[in-house]
Order: structure tokens, then sequence, then C-alpha cells
């Protein structure tokens, strides 16, 4: 039987770059995006819809610890869907990668990321963590069961553990979530019917609601994005918050479903898996290189934010990077 051994790149095909000129690509970016207009607040839920719309920051984490950082930066604003990622890579963490596959899934729906209709056609399955159905699906999961506080402090820990420092809960975010989270009442009770949810519904559900509101800013979500870059260990903390073999896992799950049904899109525009929230950040991960986020809160119509989405993308196309190049990459100092 014949072995493909990959051929390696010729040395004119390296990729080099210093941090210099990357922070001066971040700068150009931010210079160049600030003033789109397009998209519109997250209208449906009432904080989101009052945040100031001309909020916009960038920051980039190397897998060194060394950040990059630009705009409103420390600017707290709601985690909301890329807390998604954090909760399945804790139960990955305490499961494992199969049983996860079995009781979720990771498959992309193709549809928005709070469709009923999918858990449908999937014939009962949540499909994936990283949207509503497997995330209400993945809260349930995190043990202890039926320990609505230990469970709350694991979620926290964990999204603390991968930001490198404390987040902030946004009680008046929560309760503004919590009035109108009817699609999701409906998902967590379908689940149930198909004994795809492994917890009390509502109990999920409020768990679910309330990671979603945990304050965040764009260094911490860089430092998140740079962890799973540099498989599984903090580059600003030097802790290791889960085992290298699940780095490639979530990656593949952002990569598939990160920005819903714009998700192939995306990738094939900026070759860079990402995760979106309707606060308005995006995160992206560069395997080996570096974690970045972006926020602004203006979206576009599947949920994922104009600005964030076009600054990624400048930086992306001019450092000359990308998940499926097949050419060696190095950062100079």
């Amino acid at each position: 039987m014949a072995v493909y051994t990959p051929t390696p790149a010729p040395e004119n095909m390296e990729n080099r770059i210093s941090k210099k000129q990357i922070a001066e690509i971040v700068n150009d970016a931010y210079e160049h995006c600030k003033r789109i207009k397009e998209g519109n607040n997250a209208g449906y839920i009432p904080f989101l819809a009052k945040e100031n719309s001309e909020l916009f920051g960038i920051s980039l984490c190397f897998v060194d610890g060394e950040m990059i950082n630009i705009g409103d930066h420390e600017h707290i604003f709601g985690m909301e869907s890329i807390s998604k990622v954090a909760t399945a890579l804790l139960v990955l963490k305490e499961y494992g990668c199969e049983t996860v596959l079995k009781m979720i899934g990771a498959d992309a729906t193709g549809m928005p990321y709070n469709s009923i209709m999918a858990i449908l056609l999937e014939k009962d399955h949540p499909s994936t963590p990283l949207v509503n159905a497997g995330a209400i699906a993945a809260v349930s999961m995190v043990r202890p069961t039926g320990n609505k506080g230990q469970k709350w402090k694991s979620i926290c820990d964990n999204v603390n553990a991968l930001c490198g420092s404390r987040t902030e809960f946004i009680e008046e975010l929560y309760h503004s979530e919590a009035l109108c989270n009817f699609n999701n009442r409906s998902i967590a009770w379908l689940l149930k019917s198909y004994n795809r949810i492994y917890d009390d519904p509502e109990l999920s559900l409020d768990l679910y609601t309330k990671q979603c509101s945990l304050g965040v800013t764009c260094q911490q979500l860089s430092t998140f994005a740079a962890t799973i870059a540099n498989g599984g260990v903090n580059p600003t903390s030097n802790t290791r918050i889960f085992e290298s073999h699940l780095s490639p896992k979530i990656t593949s799950m952002m990569a598939s479903v990160g920005l819903y049904e714009h998700s192939g899109d995306w990738l094939f525009s900026s070759g860079i898996p990402a995760k979106t929230g309707v606060g308005g950040g995006i995160m992206g991960v560069l395997p080996g290189l570096f974690g970045i986020a972006a926020f602004a809160p203006p979206l576009d119509e599947a949920g994922n934010s104009v600005k964030a989405q076009a600054a990624i993308k400048f930086i992306m196309k001019k450092v000359g990077f990308n998940i499926f190049d097949n050419c060696s990459i190095r950062i100079d100092e």
C-alpha cells in the first residue's frame, strides 16, 4: 500500500512577518474599518439594543502572551454565544470527545443559531455545542447534575481560566435575556421530549442564559482564543487549561459553525476559524500562532458583527496567513 508523505514547503514559500508589522496591520484595520456604518444592534434583547453602536476594539494575543490592542479593547460586553465554546471545552474535558459526539454531535446545521427546525430535521439530535440547542444540552451535561450553584461555579471558573482573568456577570443583561428567551425555552423542552437534555430543562436553560450574560473584553477573548491556539495552555497565565488534543476538536467546531449559516463564506474569505456572539464580539483561532478578537455591536442578518468581521478579514488578508495554506509560517520578534 502506498503511503502519502506530504512534500515540505520550499524555503521561498515560508511566510515571515514581524510582530511590529502585525501591529501596524492591526492599526490599519482599525482605521480602515471604524468608519463602517452597516448593521444593527441586537434589537430583540433590550440591553444589547441600547449598547453604543460606535464602540469598536481589536485585540490580538500571540501564543507567547504578547498582545496588540487598539480601540475599545477594554470595554466589557456580553459574551453571548462565544460562551458556547467555553462550555463545549468543559464537557469535552469532563466526558471525552466520543461521548460528546454521541450525546450532542459536531455537525453544522446550515440554519440560524436558534433554529427549532434543525432539531426536527436532525431527528432529535442537538447537532453541535455551538448552536443554541447543543449549547443548552452541553450546559445540562456540566457536572454535578442537579446542583445549580456548583455547575455555575464550574462554568465561571472555566471561562475565567480560559480568559486568563475574572469575567464580569452582567446582571442587567441576564434579566433582559431571561424576559425574552421564549424560543430557547421551546428548544429546551423539545430536547427533553427526545431525551437529549441531561439535567432539569429549566435549570439548564437558566444557566445557559447566565453564561451568555458574562461580560468580557477583547483582551480576554483574544487570550481565550490564544489558549486554544496554544494547545490548551493559557499564554498569559502559563497554565494548562485543557489537554492539547482538544484544540483541533474545538477549532474544527468553530470552523464549521462559528458564524452559523455564514460559516462557509467566512472561512472561504478569511481563512481563520472563529466564533461570534450577538453582543458584537468575534474571536478567531490561528493554531500555533495567535488568537484574535474584535468587538462592535452592529450585526448582520445572521447575528455576526459587521465591523468585527471586516477587521479580522482585513488583518488576515494583510498578514497572508490562512489555516489552509500549504506553507510554513514564522513570526519574528
